[in-house]
């Protein structure tokens, strides 16, 4: 397999694309939420990023070309890698947002550096259970159910397709016209004459279009900050490195590791059913690697290995497209033109290819798995809806005035207000927390009940009992303008679910199989 063929292109695009949205999301929240001065933004946490983002690509796609060549084929796929999303969000309002308000009331003299300082230790802390875990992955994966593995298809459905096809449709002309092409392409299987990649005419036709409707440029005019190269700050990092600070956030870094490690994972295994079976142990090591990575030269957020292997394969992306990645994405963290890029190529230029990637991820699921144990993917797919219902739920909050600065905050009342309209929210901001792990738990006890394992099915629910105890999936606490995991005991999901542990364990011997008449399997 060569290192670059045409179908690198297009993937290339939809990473970059991927990737460049993080990097807009990490700029925006920091100076505009956390108040980052410039210097930190583009002079410590972009170039920190850069490492990361340069070391995992490059790894993965060497990684891609020795699978090939020890294969003798030509059509495997690097692993798609990049900054944690879910990740990124919760280090920024759980732990950094806290630290700086924290060192504001303190007295201190700069409250940034102590929100930054507490962002290398999530980071940092992050890396050592995504390390720590590769070690026990593939037990993990020879006791899981397939269609668990994949149970975050519910996620690819709701954050990816859904969230993408609603802004798509927001702006029609450009969103419409380029997923006509990416389909053409993708699922009409012809190409452009000429050879003319299908992601670059994409690309290209949005952005022409959302000049020409107005929706390009968007945001503040761009502006250069020069070349910014990375610098260890491993004395910023052994400041952090504080007992205290270990024990205030250890309830948003270890359940935000564990859901990123489970989410690898499956990421793992969705490639593997996609034809590409790569080491379980080497591909979760070297994502911690690419975390320590980040937070070692500045950058508080961690790596992971993407959703979307599936996606990228079928678009011919093989080993290239990962390189081109990681070689772009460094180039514009440390040059400073990501401002120039945002202003004039806009996101809607990109939404088809994104769209199509979660089109691909949901229906792998499925063409994945035995046909009888479709039901069980269906039952995985939904808490990853349910997370985006509740944070589509909450955003119209937002939007009404609830939970922001001038306005009243969140609090159990607004659960009543919800059941008026018949809406049980408790139930949504229930699944929303630890939503991988319900996925994978629900969907590993349907697959056991459709083989008629019963004994099986049971023991998931006791692992599943043993989460909720920990507080690890089902445990939300309101914040003033949030529902966060509170890593306390949610004692009743966690009776439920011994419940059904009981009523399991007694169908071996109060149920016969109605099909053939033989006893369950046990």
């Amino acid at each position: 397999m060569p290192w670059f063929v045409g179908g690198d292109i297009d993937g290339f695009f939809g990473l970059a694309l991927d990737n460049l949205v993080q990097l807009l999301v990490i700029v925006g929240l920091c100076q505009g939420v956390l108040g980052f001065s410039e210097e930190l933004v583009y002079g410590r946490i972009l170039p920190g990023a850069a490492v990361s983002l340069l070391v995992g690509n490059l790894f993965y796609a060497w990684q891609a070309k020795k699978l090939a060549d020890a294969e003798g084929r030509s059509d495997v796929c690097a692993l798609p890698y990049g900054i944690n999303t879910v990740t990124l969000f919760a280090f920024v309002f759980l732990v950094m947002l806290p630290a700086k308000l924290s060192a504001q009331a303190a007295g201190l003299a700069d409250p940034s550096r102590a929100a930054w300082q507490a962002g290398l230790l999530a980071c940092f802390c992050a890396a050592l259970i995504e390390i720590f875990g590769a070690f026990v992955a593939d037990w993990l994966r020879r006791v899981t159910p397939r269609a668990a593995l994949l149970s975050s298809s519910g996620i690819a459905l709701g954050f990816i397709a859904l969230g993408y096809l609603f802004r798509a449709y927001a702006h029609p002309i450009v969103g419409l016209s380029t997923l006509a092409v990416i389909l053409l392409i993708y699922f009409g299987r012809v190409r452009f004459k000429g050879r003319i990649p299908g992601g670059l005419v994409a690309i290209s036709l949005g952005t022409i279009l959302a000049w020409l409707t107005g929706v390009a440029p968007s945001g503040p005019d761009p502006v250069s900050t020069g070349w910014r190269f990375p610098t260890p700050v491993l004395g910023d990092l052994f400041d952090a490195l504080r007992m205290d600070y270990v024990l205030t956030y250890l309830s948003v870094i270890l359940p935000m590791g564990l859901i990123s490690l489970v989410g690898s994972l499956q990421n793992i295994e969705s490639a593997e059913a996609a034809g590409d079976r790569y080491s379980t142990r080497t591909s979760l090591v070297v994502n911690g690697i690419g975390t320590i990575a980040a937070c070692a030269f500045g950058s508080c957020f961690p790596t992971t290995l993407y959703i979307g292997h599936p996606g990228w394969k079928s678009m011919g992306a093989r080993a290239g497209y990962s390189v081109l990645n990681g070689m772009f994405m460094s180039l514009i963290c440390l040059s400073g033109t990501l401002s120039y890029i945002a202003w004039l190529v806009p996101v809607d230029a990109g939404l088809a290819i994104i769209l199509w990637i979660g089109i691909v991820i949901a229906a792998q699921a499925f063409q994945a798995t035995p046909n009888h144990h479709a039901p069980a993917v269906v039952v995985g797919m939904l808490p990853g809806l349910a997370a985006w219902g509740a944070f589509m739920a909450k955003s119209g909050l937002h939007a009404a005035g609830l939970g922001n600065a001038n306005g009243p905050p969140f609090s159990n009342a607004l659960l009543g207000e919800f059941a008026k309209a018949d809406l049980w929210m408790e139930g949504a901001f229930a699944l929303e927390q630890g939503a991988v792990f319900s996925a994978t738990i629900l969907a590993a006890i349907t697959v056991s009940v459709i083989e008629r394992r019963f004994f099986q099915a049971s023991l998931w629910c006791w692992v599943a009992a043993l989460f909720a105890v920990c507080g690890l999936m089902n445990s939300y606490r309101w914040v003033a303008s949030d529902t966060t995991l509170s890593l306390t005991p949610a004692w009743p999901w966690a009776l439920a679910y011994a419940s059904m542990g009981l009523v399991f364990l007694a169908a071996n011997w109060v149920t016969v199989a109605e099909e053939d008449g033989k006893p369950p399997l046990g």
